[in-house]
């Protein structure tokens, strides 16, 4: 893949004097019309062999564009804070906005190269490290990122020469280190890594950029005109960036799905719940001070129908959690700095470090649901962010995140009654909106979502949890439950002890009211009846034992008598 790389490009500087003030004018105005625009970022990766000119070419570009409106991030080896976190975090939180540049210096595959190089990460384990990024590089695209990846290159000889080169001049020698002359010892491995990465990452919708890193002149004016070229064509290009990436839903012709085929029907006394209440808060409690904990985070997400009782479920598990080890995180409409990133953003953002929990209150669902039911975004965005949330969570999992995910489901009699009963209390009226009743008249439609979210993103590693909150103590034990269950089994410790059976309570009617009664007299006489018996059975056994103590008595009797009495 590096034959062209290795050929000796050269630009004369009569040449470059001439093109290079063409070059920065026309970035300049592309730059300005991103800005304008408004309607996508720019990512651009500068990766590439040790001494090949990355940081040049970083530097040349500031000088030819405004930096005001550029972001540099260099990423080296992860800091404490970032390996607490999965280790797409640091590249998400530094995603440029829409309108913006944002160049990466070294990006997401520096780190799994090293790895790499260094027997640290297996071949196996590289490719599916790589195929997670293609698929994170596809959602950028697909939320409208221009995608820009520059390998420059340099051979074994090349890269020797450079830097001697580097080290002989006083204002550059303290780059060169001797990490960087143990990487030349290196090289033949690292070009081994890096053709396999290139060749396994090079895909339509960002594909690599090789550029000969010998010549500077040559180097700057090829990433530049690269940069100019992809930005005016992106510009000009009207088309849907956006294409579905999801089959076709299939019918559900006799009408069963998840929620209705539920038990609405289930419910706890005040007594029992209060009971199990005590009992599941305080294995929470355990649970969340245990040892192991400290090498996991929670991410709890509550979704659910309107008045479904999320509110009320979320402060039953707060109040078993230390106050300083949670953040709640309530999801509105997104603001104007999260319409101009990525869809995922705004979330990755509150993502937890190791040891910590993060409750959602409505959660990244919301594009499946509301957006997808009330048009906020096009097919082809909620079509794919089905995939783009499966590797979303699946990142979180993998970087030791336990993710549960809880739907509180209610009947539209109850959700009716509870609207009601809010719009009359006082300190409730605020629960209560317009926007509330007019999803009532759209239940078909949010059912058939929810059904199709829950089909499609209920995995292994982060299942959904349907919660029947018809009755809300028997949701919130239900929840309670759950969450510590699936704790017990991440953390690998031993169930609690004669757990308490969470058994449902069905509304009594007349006839069964009667039945329990009639239960009752049987086993009472029942009882009578076994009672009788075991008194029959013993009566002669206790009469053959006192008459054999009469008859030892009289026999003794007799014998006394006949001693006492004289001879004749």
């Amino acid at each position: 893949m590096f034959e062209s790389a290795e050929l000796g490009h050269k630009i004369d500087k009569e040449t470059f004097k001439a093109e290079e003030p063409k070059l920065r004018a026309a970035l300049l105005e592309t730059q300005y019309q991103l800005r304008e625009n408004g309607s996508f970022p720019v990512i651009i990766l500068i990766s590439g062999v040790d001494g090949s000119g990355k940081g040049e070419t970083i530097n040349v570009l500031y000088e030819w564009m405004d930096p005001r409106y550029l972001s540099t991030h260099a990423f080296y080896a992860p800091t404490a804070e970032e390996r607490a976190h999965p280790s797409m975090w640091r590249y998400w939180r530094a995603l440029p906005p829409k309108g913006r540049m944002g160049i990466f210096a070294g990006s997401w595959y520096s780190h799994p190269i090293a790895e790499r190089i260094g027997n640290s990460l297996s071949r196996s384990d590289f490719d599916q490290r790589m195929d997670q990024l293609n698929r994170f590089e596809a959602m950028l695209v697909n939320e409208g990122a221009l995608v820009l990846k520059f390998w420059i290159h340099l051979s074994k000889d090349a890269q020797r020469e450079r830097l001697k080169t580097i080290e002989a001049n006083p204002l550059t020698r303290w780059r060169v280190t001797k990490t960087s002359w143990d990487r030349l010892k290196t090289y033949d491995k690292m070009q081994e890594v890096a053709g396999h990465l290139l060749r396994t990452t090079n895909t339509p919708w960002a594909p690599w950029i090789i550029v000969e890193g010998t010549d500077d002149r040559y180097r700057s004016l090829t990433v530049g005109k690269t940069i100019l070229d992809s930005l005016q064509k992106r510009l000009a290009d009207r088309r849907d960036q956006n294409s579905p990436v999801a089959p076709p839903f299939s019918p559900r012709i006799d009408r069963l799905d998840v929620l209705s085929s539920l038990d609405m029907t289930q419910s706890l006394t005040k007594k029992v719940y209060e009971t199990e209440l005590a009992t599941w808060q305080g294995r929470l409690a355990e649970l969340m001070r245990h040892p192991e904990f400290k090498k996991r985070a929670l991410i709890l997400s509550f979704e659910g129908s309107d008045a479904a009782g999320k509110g009320g479920a979320i402060r039953r598990v707060m109040s078993a959690m230390d106050a300083r080890q949670y953040q709640i995180i309530p999801i509105a409409a997104p603001t104007e700095e999260e319409r101009a990133q990525p869809y995922l953003w705004r979330f990755w953002r509150h993502m937890p470090r190791l040891g910590r929990v993060v409750i959602f209150d409505r959660t990244w669902y919301g594009r499946v649901l509301v957006e997808r039911v009330e048009k906020f975004c096009s097919e082809a965005d909620w079509l794919r962010a089905y995939s783009e949330i499966n590797d979303f969570e699946h990142d979180l999992w993998h970087a030791g995140g336990i993710v549960i995910k809880f739907w509180l489901q209610i009947s539209d009699d109850e959700q009716l009654k509870r609207f009601e009963e809010r719009a009359k209390v006082e300190h409730k009226r605020f629960k209560i909106t317009e926007e509330d009743w007019r999803n009532r008249e759209k239940a078909g439609a949010y059912h058939e979502a929810v059904c199709d979210m829950i089909d499609r993103t209920s995995s292994g590693t982060a299942p959904w949890t349907i919660v029947e909150s018809n009755d809300k103590l028997f949701a919130r034990i239900k929840v309670l439950r759950t969450i510590c269950e699936r704790l017990e089994k991440e953390l690998k410790v031993e169930p609690m002890k004669e757990p308490r059976v969470l058994a449902a309570k069905a509304p009594k009617t007349e006839v069964t009211k009667e039945a329990d009664m009639r239960d009752v007299k049987e086993e009472h006489e029942h009882e009578s009846k076994t009672e009788h018996a075991k008194q029959s059975k013993t009566r002669p056994a206790n009469a053959s034992r006192a008459g054999k103590a009469r008859a030892a008595k009289e026999a003794k009797a007799v014998e006394t008598e006949e001693k006492d009495r004289p001879a004749i």
